[in-house]
C-alpha cells in the first residue's frame, strides 16, 4: 500500500509541477501579449488622407466610398485664393454670366457659397454638408486658377477602413496613410513634410 502512496504521490508532485509549468508558460505568454500590445500602442495610429499634389480630381471619391455621403470633401486654402471674381472652381468654363444662378455653378449640388468683398473680389466658402467630394470645383480651380481648392477626406465622418475603397480605385493613387496627430495633409504646406 505504500508502494501505491509513493507512486500517486510522485503523480501528484508530476501533475503539480506540469501545472506549475504550464501556468508560468501561460503568464508568460500573457505578459509577451501585453508587452506586444503596449509596443503596438506605442506605435502611431494611421488614417487615411489624400496627398492634394497627387489628386486628379477624378471623381471616384463621390462614389466608391463605402458611407453614403462620401468622407471627402472639398477644403479651400484661402492663403492661396485670387478672390477672383471669375473663380473657375465656382462658375461653369462659359457661364452665361457672373452670378449665382445654377445654370452657371460648377458644383452640382451648390456647395461653394460666392460672397462679395469689394470691386473686383469674392471670397469663396465650402458648405461641407452639400459636398459630395465629386472634385469638380477642384479640377476647375486646377485648370484655370491657382488651385486652392482641394479635397480631403474628413475623419469625423471616415470609417477609417484598413482597405479604404476610394484609395483602391484611386488612379493617380493619391491616397495614403498619415500619422493621426497629424491627420490632414494642406496644399499650402510643402507636402513632403
Amino acid at each position: 500500500m505504500s508502494n501505491s502512496r509513493t507512486t500517486g504521490s510522485r503523480l501528484d508532485r508530476r501533475a503539480f509541477l506540469g501545472d506549475v509549468v504550464r501556468g508560468a508558460g501561460v503568464v508568460g505568454l500573457g505578459g509577451g501579449a501585453a508587452a506586444l500590445a503596449a509596443a503596438k500602442g506605442q506605435g502611431r495610429e494611421l488614417v487615411w488622407q489624400i496627398d492634394p499634389h497627387a489628386c486628379t480630381a477624378c471623381g471616384n471619391c463621390a462614389t466608391y466610398c463605402v458611407l453614403g455621403e462620401s468622407a471627402v470633401k472639398c477644403v479651400h486654402s484661402y492663403g492661396m485664393c485670387g478672390y477672383c471674381e471669375l473663380c473657375t472652381g465656382f462658375f461653369e468654363a462659359e457661364p452665361l454670366a457672373l452670378d449665382t444662378g445654377a445654370e452657371n455653378q460648377l458644383c452640382p449640388t451648390g456647395a461653394i457659397l460666392r460672397e462679395f468683398i469689394e470691386d473686383p473680389y469674392y471670397e469663396y466658402h465650402i458648405d461641407e454638408s452639400l459636398c459630395i467630394g465629386c472634385g469638380k470645383c477642384v479640377k476647375g480651380c486646377s485648370a484655370f486658377g491657382n488651385a486652392s481648392l482641394y479635397l480631403q477626406v474628413m475623419h469625423d465622418r471616415c470609417e477609417n477602413c484598413n482597405e479604404c475603397a476610394i484609395a483602391v480605385a484611386c488612379p493617380s493613387e493619391a491616397f495614403r496613410r498619415v500619422p493621426a496627430d497629424r491627420p490632414y495633409l494642406l496644399k499650402h504646406q510643402d507636402h513632403d513634410a
